[in-house]
This record gives structure tokens, sequence and C-alpha cells, in this order.
């Protein structure tokens, strides 16, 4: 018998219920990671037999947020906030922004322990300007409050907040809408938000099977058409390109190209014009 060359994960924190699925643990795996447990390989299997396309999704929607880092440090941010971060991977937020400008601060927020515990041990040697917080995406005020953000992040200046394939699993019940607006309203003007979101235009059947998936996770879900996932921006001004399919925002010639039909997720990066600004309108800026 051939041994698996594959090491288990570690002991989950106390606390943590491994049988059932957890959908940074599902997103860990799809990308190729090793820290999840058997139930959360099971379920990404009974997923996989129906959507192998699964593995794109994650993989676009990965290059997606390492693109909107890239450019939001291009237009002069250099501190973030990303939310329901999910457990290390290639190319982190800070390993991006860290490019650009070497002192980025940044800080990580997930509600899974594992995510928190993971995190930690990897971002200790800079713990001065990066930090992890371990925290329900739907309390901004909570997350905003945290000494982990106040200590690091200087909200008198604009930041860039990530919301990356997190907004569809949160159900309308949930208010996801309001709650963009609530996580806006404690941002300075001049603040970005990278959003992407899973959208049900391109195959509904598929995307209702995905949909259905969640639910037997740690999370609910909800995905959405692209006139809903728009809405999300209504507070904002949308940069250029747009509200696109994220293999189309901002593509490079060095990285796969994930067409619309492999991965059905739409991204945008909107700006953040303070209480005062006017929105409304479908146009870029």
């Amino acid at each position: 018998m051939v041994d698996d060359p594959t090491p288990a994960a570690p002991p989950p924190p106390p606390g943590v219920d491994t049988t059932v699925p957890s959908v940074a643990r599902l997103y860990d795996y799809a990308l190729g990671g090793k820290n999840n447990y058997a139930t959360d390989r099971e379920a990404a299997e009974r997923m996989l037999a129906v959507l192998p396309e699964a593995r794109l999704l994650a993989y676009a929607n990965r290059a997606f947020l390492g693109r909107t880092v890239d450019f939001m440090c291009e237009l002069g941010i250099d501190q973030f906030l990303d939310i329901g971060a999910g457990l290390p991977a290639q190319n982190p937020v800070h390993g991006v922004a860290r490019r650009h400008h070497p002192e980025a601060r940044v800080v990580y927020v997930d509600n899974d322990p594992v995510v928190r515990v993971h995190a930690e041990a990897l971002l200790a040697d800079r713990s001065d300007i990066t930090g992890v917080v371990q925290a329900d995406m739907r309390d901004p005020g909570a997350v905003f409050a945290h000494p982990e953000v106040t200590a690091r992040l200087d909200l008198s200046r604009p930041a860039g907040v990530l919301l990356v394939a997190m907004l569809h699993v949160l159900n309308d019940d949930q208010q996801p809408f309001a709650l963009v607006r609530r996580y806006l309203d404690h941002l300075p003007a001049g603040s970005l938000v990278a959003i992407s979101h899973a959208e049900n235009d391109t195959h509904p059947e598929r995307a209702r099977f995905l949909e259905q998936s969640y639910r037997s996770t740690s999370a609910s879900g909800q995905i959405r058409s692209r006139a809903e996932i728009r809405r999300f921006f209504d507070d904002m001004t949308l940069l250029e390109p747009g509200l696109v399919h994220v293999g189309d925002w901002r593509p490079r010639a060095d990285e796969p190209y994930y067409a619309p039909e492999q991965a059905w997720i739409l991204g945008g990066l909107g700006r953040w014009e303070g209480p005062a600004a006017t929105s409304g309108s479908d146009g870029t800026r």
C-alpha cells in the first residue's frame, strides 16, 4: 500500500465542529489547500461531481482578488480590510500589497476559528502591520471596533475593502444590500470596495445547485442575477471596466483566462465618495 502523501489537517481549535462543512475549508480544498477535514472534502467532491467547474470558479475568483489589490495599490491605497478572508492561499492580500507598498497594512476577517489560527501563524512575523479578526461579517460595527482593526488601520485615510465571494453566502433575509452600505458608513471618502459574486444568468440550473450546496455548510447562500449584483454598487462609483465576469476584469497576459461559461462570477470595484455624494447611475466612470 502506498501512503497518501497529503498531510492531514492539524487538530481543530476548541469548539470547531468538523462534522459540518465550512465554506472557507471548501474553498481551500478547491484551491488545492490542505487545511480541510474529511467532511469538507466529501462535500467538495459531491459538488465537483455535478459542478466540475467549481475549481475554476475558485481560481478565477482568487485571481480577481489579486488584480483588484494590485489596481487599488496603483491608485494609492496602502491599507486593506479583507472580509471573509478564508484560509491562507497563494498571493494573499498582504503579499500582493507589499509588492507595491512594503509597509502596507492588512487586517483579515473571518468567522472560522480555523482561519484565525492559521492566519495568526502565517502573519506572526509582521503582526505590527497585519492582523486577524475572528468576527461575523454581518456586524460591521464589531469589525471596525475590534482592536486588531483600530490598531492597524488609519480610517482617516482611504482604505481598500474586499468582499470577494462573500455576499453570495448571505440570503436576502440577512439584508446583504444594507450590509454593504453599513460597511461604507465606516469608511472615509475615497475608499475602494471590491466585490465578486456568483451569478445565475449564465447557467441557472448549475447556479441553483451551487446555492443548494451552500445550504449544507456552515453558511446559507443565494446566487443572484447581474441586475441584483449591480445593486451592491448603488452607493458607489463603479470603476472601469464596470461589473463584468471576473475573467474579464482587467485580465493579464501572464494569467490563465477564465471565460464566463467557465467562471460565472461577476466582479467590480467601487469607489465610495462619502455620504454626501449622490449615486444611482448605472454607468461607470
